[in-house]
């Protein structure tokens, strides 16, 4: 049995190193998951947790001003994130709004499947270009393949995780295995290089999208604010080191031509609700 598990130890090291993939930046990544089985499992888990919290009454009804609010945000960061990657018009968006005061948070994992907790909104306060800001940042850990990277991550750091998917013959059950990563995934630290790629990609598509970059300064002013109380989760989840204000501060000006052009028209793309699929 000892001999058995340094065999696989083995074999799983020797696949993380074989393992790589490139960043839309150019960056180097983990991949042990694909980005497609990652859509996949993220579907299951998404569909898995959002079903519950709507079984428990915490998803906000979509007649409501805030769950219409963030999807009309959330459509026209779409449409430009589709500009930008065309191949993810065949990805089923969606957005759901959580009904949970307490915690300040928002996600998306692989193929689009996204949400926003109610902390997040009443205590930021943040008017619809932050919140743009927000979600386009998100956005772009999706477009990114960030999910898929954290998925390998938590694989290659959980043998017992990572040899229960690979041992399993029963699809169903690696299935449920690959599920749980991608559950876990959204719940992992982003690494700074993806924080950084995360911040570039959505500053760009929330001013292409019509939503002022400046706003991304103060909502992190915001997002600090906040933390005086303790960390709230986003920040948990988004590692921010000290420069990133600064950084943002840096990028706001380069973004502003494409905010005047598409604030004259910005485009809008459809965004589901789980129930409606």
């Amino acid at each position: 049995m000892r001999s058995r598990n340094r065999f696989f130890t083995a074999a799983l090291l020797a696949v993380t190193l074989a393992a790589c993939a490139v960043s839309p930046t150019g960056r180097r990544q983990l991949a042990l998951v694909s980005e497609d089985n990652a859509i996949v499992a993220s579907q299951e888990a998404y569909a898995m947790q959002i079903g519950e919290l709507r079984d428990a009454g915490k998803i906000v009804a979509e007649s409501s001003r805030a769950a219409q609010r963030v999807e009309a945000i959330t459509g026209r960061l779409v449409a430009q994130a589709i500009e930008k990657r065309p191949a993810t018009a065949d990805w089923e968006w969606s957005i759901e709004v959580i009904d949970d005061p307490e915690v300040v948070n928002a996600w998306c994992m692989a193929g689009g499947r996204m949400a926003v907790y109610t902390g997040l909104l009443e205590k930021l306060d943040p008017t619809d270009d932050e919140l743009a800001q927000v979600l386009g940042h998100e956005i772009s850990h999706a477009l990114a393949n960030h999910t898929a990277e954290r998925m390998s991550v938590a694989l290659a750091t959980s043998a017992g995780v990572a040899l229960a998917g690979v041992l399993s013959e029963d699809s169903q059950r690696a299935m449920s295995t690959a599920a749980i990563a991608a559950a876990l995934a959204i719940q992992m630290p982003n690494s700074r290089s993806a924080e950084s790629e995360a911040d570039e990609i959505g500053i760009e598509l929330a001013a292409k999208a019509g939503y002022d970059p400046n706003a991304a300064i103060s909502l992190w002013q915001k997002m600090a604010n906040v933390s005086g109380g303790g960390p709230p989760q986003f920040l948990s989840t988004h590692p921010s080191p000290a420069n990133r204000q600064q950084r943002l501060a840096e990028l706001a000006p380069q973004m502003m031509a494409y905010y005047e052009q598409a604030r004259r028209n910005a485009p809008s793309s459809p965004v589901a609700r789980v129930g409606d699929n």
